[in-house]
């Protein structure tokens, strides 16, 4: 790429969106814990990655992240896969999705207009993620550079859409003042070769890999991330499916997690039984009882306590610090905890 292209578009970087939980703020929290007491690190895996905030920190090992949703899947691939892009294809791409001005209908005009978005922009963003489809089957860009321009379009639509930063509502009869713009995503092509990307369910998951340290971060409420992020999975995916009701939502059943239900203490404790690993990183706020229902744990730190001590010693780090959440809620004390396990089978 010569100079002057180069000095011409914006960077992305993967702490660039909102997300319910996420860990950016955390991270020195994170590595200096896992520094101070766990040795002989190769093999991370963060089983409930989000926007990978967290697998990031550990991006000189060899990477295994995993979400339920494949949006989160999308980006971890786009930011820790193993294969090689062409930075400069990107631009190119990107460049000229940002100068298109679509006017025929798609899926998303149909679907969206005046919603989370104006009609022109849902104009756009149909045609781009048509674009990028049709590109990667007539075999014009890789899998990894196919991730790059969905994330690329996720973090875009998520910065200017109409909302208090979920899609569980829009805001009516607001002014769309700012227009979609994708950035180029600075993803690195020097990954660990070993890295590894799943879209699976966590639970089933872990019976099937090994790491030397497995991170865990489920939902802690009963708020469940496929509601609000709903329209951002349907993009990443583009089945194109029926939505429903005034938020435009789909059909999300296979997406809903135990963790956001009375199960999921005996979803936590399966998952623990069933890990092969050195060390398990747990992290768990001190909500307990403190917000409304539906914010509150639904794994008590007695069951946490009891499960974690049945498969090895167990450490507690704590650290203030509020997050981000969908509503108003400013709760004093709020902490976020590390109950790090140090396995009993792996540790011989």
């Amino acid at each position: 790429m010569n100079g002057n292209k180069a000095d011409s578009y914006k960077k992305l970087w993967i702490n660039n969106r909102r997300y319910l939980g996420n860990k950016y703020k955390l991270l020195d929290f994170i590595k200096q814990v896992v520094k101070d007491e766990c040795r002989g690190i190769e093999t991370v895996a963060d089983i409930f990655s989000g926007t990978g905030a967290v697998a990031s920190a550990f991006s000189d090992r060899r990477l295994i992240t995993n979400d339920l949703m494949y949006s989160s899947y999308i980006c971890n691939l786009a930011w820790f896969g193993s294969q090689k892009y062409d930075p400069g294809k990107m631009i190119d791409f990107i460049a000229r999705y940002n100068a298109s001005s679509p006017k025929r209908e798609n899926y998303m005009s149909k679907n969206f207009s005046g919603t989370f978005f104006s009609r022109s922009d849902c104009m756009k963003i149909g045609f781009i993620r048509n674009d990028i489809d049709k590109s990667f089957r007539a075999g014009a860009i890789n899998d990894r550079e196919r991730a790059l321009l969905i994330t690329s379009l996720l973090y875009a639509m998520d910065k200017i859409a109409n909302t208090c930063g979920h899609y569980d509502a829009y805001i009516q009869g607001a002014v769309y003042e700012k227009e979609l713009e994708l950035s180029v995503p600075q993803a690195s092509n020097s990954n660990h070769p070993g890295n590894v990307c799943y879209n699976t369910d966590a639970n089933k998951l872990v019976k099937k890999i090994t790491a030397d340290l497995v991170y865990i971060d489920p939902p802690y409420n009963s708020r469940q991330y496929c509601d609000a992020y709903h329209l951002l999975e349907n993009v990443a995916g583009w089945k194109k499916p029926k939505v429903y009701g005034v938020a435009k939502k789909m059909d999300r059943k296979r997406l809903k997690s135990d963790y956001c239900t009375m199960k999921a203490p005996e979803a936590f404790e399966q998952l623990i039984k069933d890990i092969k690993s050195r060390y398990i990183l747990f992290s768990y706020n001190n909500m307990a009882a403190k917000g409304n229902d539906r914010s509150n744990a639904k794994i008590s730190d007695g069951d946490i306590m009891r499960i974690l001590k049945a498969k090895g010693d167990v450490k507690v780090f704590s650290e203030s610090y509020k997050a981000f959440s969908t509503g108003k809620t400013n709760l004093p004390e709020h902490e976020e905890r590390l109950f790090l396990c140090t396995c009993y089978d792996n540790n011989k």
